[in-house]
C-alpha cells in the first residue's frame, strides 16, 4: 500500500489540532454558569460568539412570539426575574386567518390579483394540513438569516467591488464555502454557538452568503462606465454613488442574489434541524426517520410554497413603483393600512366567537393543530405499499445487476488505481485544459487529499459522483435540447427545475429508500435526480442565448434543424453547458454527502460522525476541505476550458 513520508502525513494533523485549540484552549477564561451554580472553564472565542447568537436567539424568538403567541423576549430583556416567571406575561397568537388575510393584501399591493391569489393558496394549504405552527417557525427562522445574509452579502460584494485584494481574498474563500459539506461546519458551529434556532441561523447565513457576493460583484462590475461618468457628471459623491447609481443599475443581479439566499434558507431548513432549530425542517427530519413519505412529502410542500412565497413578494417590492408626487387624499394614502387593521380586526373577532363555535374542540379559525389538520399521507402510503408489492421483483434484480454488473467494477477500479496514476491522470487532464498552472493547481488539490488518512473515502466519493454526473448531465442535455426547440416546453421545463430545485434534499432519498432499501443504488439515484436539474436548466438557457441572428443565418445556408443544433446551436452554447456541468459536480458532491445518511461509506459518513464527537471539529472541517477541494479541482477544470472555448468561438 502506497504511504506518504510521515512528515508530510502529518500536516492535516496539525491543522486539526490546530482548529481544535483555537476554539477550546485559546484564551481560556472562567465563567459562572448559574445552572450549575459554579465557574466552568470556556474561551474567550466561545463566549464572543455565543454573545452573538444570544442576539440572534432573541431576535428570532421575539419574531415567533409575534406570531405564535407570548412575549418572553422583551420580559426577559427587562430583566424581571418575577415578571418573567407568571403566565400572565403573554399575548395570544395572530389567528392564521389575520396572518393570511394580510399575507393576500401585501401580494396585492406588490403586484396585483394572481401574487395575492397564489399567497391566499400557500398560506391555506399550510393551514389547512396542519402545519401552520412549524411553518411560522421556520418562517420566523428565515425572515433573520435571509436578511442577514442578503446584508452580509452586499456589503461584502461592494468591498470586492471597490477593492481589488477583497475580491483576491474572498474569490477562493467563497469556492471553498460553496463546495464544502453544510455537515462539515455545523459541528464548529455547535460548538461555538450552542445548539437551537441561533445555530441554524448562523450555520444558514454561512451557507447563503456566498452566492450574494458573487451576485452583487457580478452585477456592480456589469455596470457601464458610462453610467459612472454621468453619475459623477451629475454631482454625485461616493455615497450617492453607490446608493443612487451603482446598486439600482445592478439591481437585476442583486435580485437574483436575493431570490438564491431565499433558496439556500429553506434549503438549509432540514440541515440546522440536526443542531436544534425548530420548524418544518426539524419534523421532516422526524418524518424521514419514521420513513413516513407522505408526510415527508406534504412538508416538503410547505417548504417549498413558503420558499416561492418569499421570492415573489421580495421580487414585486423590488420592481414596484411609487409615485411620489401624487395628489392623494389620507384614505387613499393609507388604503392597505386600514384594510390590514380591517382584516386584524375580522379575523380577531372570528377567531374569538370561534371559541363558542368550536366549544370543546380544536378552534379552526385560530390555530389548527398538525393532528387535526387534513392529510393525504395514507394516499401516499399506499402508492409506495402499491409500487413495492408489484414492482419489488424487477427493481430488486434491476438493482443487483447495477450493484454488481457497474458499481461495484467501478468501485474496484476506483480503488485499484495506484495513487500516481491518479495523479498523473488527473494532473494531464489540467495540462491538457489549461497548460502547466492547471496541471499544478489540481495536483494541489489532489495532494492535500492524499496527505490525509481518508484517500479511500475519498475516491469511493469520487466514484459516485462520477457516476452520478455522468448520468445527470445525459439526462440533462437531453432533456434541456428536447425542451429547448419549444417556447412553451421551456417554460415548463425551467418552471419544474425551480420547484425541483427548493424541494428539501432530503426529499429525494425517501422514495428510493423505500423501493431499492439502504444501497448505494438508491443514494445515486436521489443524486442523480437532484444533479439532473442544473445539467437540465444550464442546457436550456445556454441554447436560449444562441443569438437568433446566427440560427437564421444557418437556416438560409441550407442546413436542416438538426445539423443547425449540432454545427451552430450546441457548439455556442458549449461553454453554458460546461458550467452546468461545474453546479452538476457541485450538486451531485453535496447530495452524495447526504446519502451518508443511510449508510454509504465515503467522506459524508465520517462527517456525520464528527457531528456527535466533541473532538471531532477539526476533523469535520478537514473532511470538510477533502470534498470541497474535490469539487474545486472539477471546478477549475471546467472553468479553464469553459474559457478557451469562449475565446476560440470569440464570445469573449
Amino acid at each position: 500500500m502506497w504511504r506518504l513520508p510521515a512528515l508530510l502525513a502529518a500536516v492535516p494533523t496539525a491543522l486539526t489540532d490546530t482548529v481544535n485549540y483555537l476554539i477550546f484552549d485559546w484564551a481560556p477564561i472562567e465563567i459562572y454558569n448559574p445552572e450549575i451554580e459554579d465557574y466552568e472553564e470556556s474561551s474567550l472565542l466561545k463566549e464572543f460568539t455565543r454573545s452573538i447568537s444570544g442576539s440572534l436567539l432573541f431576535c428570532i424568538e421575539f419574531i415567533r412570539e409575534v406570531l405564535l403567541g407570548g412575549v418572553k423576549t422583551i420580559v426577559a430583556f427587562t430583566s424581571w426575574d418575577y415578571v418573567r416567571e407568571n403566565s400572565w406575561a403573554h399575548w395570544p397568537a395572530l389567528p392564521w386567518t389575520v396572518v393570511t388575510g394580510a399575507a393576500i393584501l401585501l401580494g396585492y399591493a406588490l403586484s396585483g390579483r394572481w401574487l395575492a391569489v397564489f399567497v391566499g393558496f400557500a398560506t391555506i394549504y399550510i393551514a389547512v394540513f396542519g402545519q401552520w405552527e412549524p411553518a411560522m417557525e421556520t418562517l420566523s427562522f428565515v425572515l433573520i438569516a435571509a436578511p442577514l445574509s442578503v446584508l452580509l452579502g452586499l456589503a461584502l460584494g461592494v468591498l470586492a467591488y471597490k477593492s481589488r485584494k477583497v475580491e483576491a481574498t474572498l474569490w477562493p474563500l467563497l469556492n471553498i464555502a460553496q463546495t464544502m459539506p453544510h455537515f462539515s461546519y455545523l459541528v464548529p458551529v455547535t460548538v461555538l454557538f450552542g445548539v437551537g434556532d441561533h445555530a441554524g441561523a448562523i450555520a444558514t447565513v454561512i451557507f447563503a452568503t456566498p452566492p450574494m457576493i458573487r451576485l452583487s460583484l457580478l452585477g456592480l462590475k456589469a455596470v457601464t462606465p458610462e453610467v459612472i461618468e454621468a453619475g459623477l457628471m451629475n454631482g454625485c459623491n461616493k455615497f450617492q454613488l453607490l446608493f443612487r447609481v451603482l446598486i439600482p443599475t445592478a439591481r437585476r443581479n442583486i435580485l437574483v442574489g436575493v431570490n438564491q439566499v431565499i433558496m439556500q434558507c429553506l434549503a438549509m431548513a432540514v440541515i440546522a434541524s440536526f443542531i436544534g432549530a425548530k420548524g418544518l425542517g426539524y419534523n421532516l427530519l422526524l418524518a424521514l426517520n419514521q420513513l413516513r413519505i407522505g408526510q415527508a412529502l406534504e412538508l416538503g410542500i410547505c417548504i417549498v410554497l413558503i420558499a416561492v412565497v418569499l421570492d415573489k413578494l421580495s421580487l414585486g417590492w423590488a420592481n414596484k413603483q411609487v409615485d411620489y408626487f401624487a395628489d392623494l387624499t389620507f384614505s387613499q394614502r393609507h388604503k392597505y393600512a386600514i384594510m390590514f387593521l380591517g382584516i386584524l380586526l375580522a379575523g380577531s373577532l372570528l377567531a374569538y366567537f370561534g371559541k363558542f363555535i368550536f366549544e370543546g374542540g380544536v378552534n379552526y379559525f385560530y390555530l389548527i393543530p398538525h393532528n387535526k389538520g387534513v392529510t393525504t399521507e395514507f394516499l401516499w402510503q399506499a402508492g409506495v405499499d402499491w409500487m413495492v408489492d408489484n414492482w419489488y421483483q424487477g427493481l430488486q434484480i434491476f438493482n443487483t445487476a447495477l450493484i454488481v454488473n457497474v458499481l461495484v467494477p467501478m468501485k474496484n477500479a476506483y480503488l485499484g488505481m495506484p495513487v500516481a496514476a491518479t495523479f498523473v491522470l488527473a494532473m494531464g487532464v489540467g495540462y491538457i485544459a489549461g497548460g502547466i498552472r492547471s496541471a499544478l493547481v489540481v495536483g494541489g488539490f489532489l495532494l492535500f487529499i492524499a496527505l490525509t488518512e481518508w484517500w479511500d473515502r475519498a475516491l469511493i466519493t469520487a466514484y459516485m459522483t462520477t457516476f452520478a454526473v455522468i448520468i445527470s448531465v445525459v439526462i440533462g442535455a437531453v432533456v434541456g435540447i428536447l425542451c429547448a426547440q419549444n417556447a412553451l416546453a421551456t417554460k415548463l421545463i425551467l418552471l419544474l427545475c425551480d420547484t425541483l430545485q427548493t424541494f428539501p434534499s432530503f426529499i429525494y432519498l425517501i422514495p428510493v429508500i423505500m423501493l431499492f432499501g439502504v444501497t448505494d443504488t438508491s443514494v445515486l439515484i436521489a443524486v442523480i435526480v437532484y444533479a439532473t436539474i442544473p445539467a437540465t436548466r444550464y442546457t436550456v438557457e445556454g441554447l436560449r442565448n444562441v443569438p437568433p441572428s446566427l440560427q437564421e443565418a444557418g437556416s438560409m445556408s441550407g442546413v436542416n434543424r438538426l445539423q443547425r443544433l449540432t454545427s451552430i446551436e450546441l457548439p455556442l452554447a458549449f461553454p453554458h453547458i460546461m458550467l452546468g456541468i461545474n453546479q452538476t459536480v457541485v450538486f451531485a458532491l453535496f447530495m452524495v454527502i447526504i446519502g451518508a445518511m443511510i449508510g454509504t461509506d465515503d467522506l459524508g459518513q465520517l462527517i456525520l460522525k464528527s457531528l456527535s464527537d466533541k473532538d471531532g471539529i477539526g476533523s469535520g472541517l478537514m473532511l470538510g476541505l477533502c470534498v470541497a477541494f474535490i469539487g474545486l479541482a472539477v471546478d477549475h477544470l471546467i472553468h479553464t476550458w469553459a474559457k478557451e472555448r469562449k475565446a476560440v468561438l470569440g464570445l469573449g
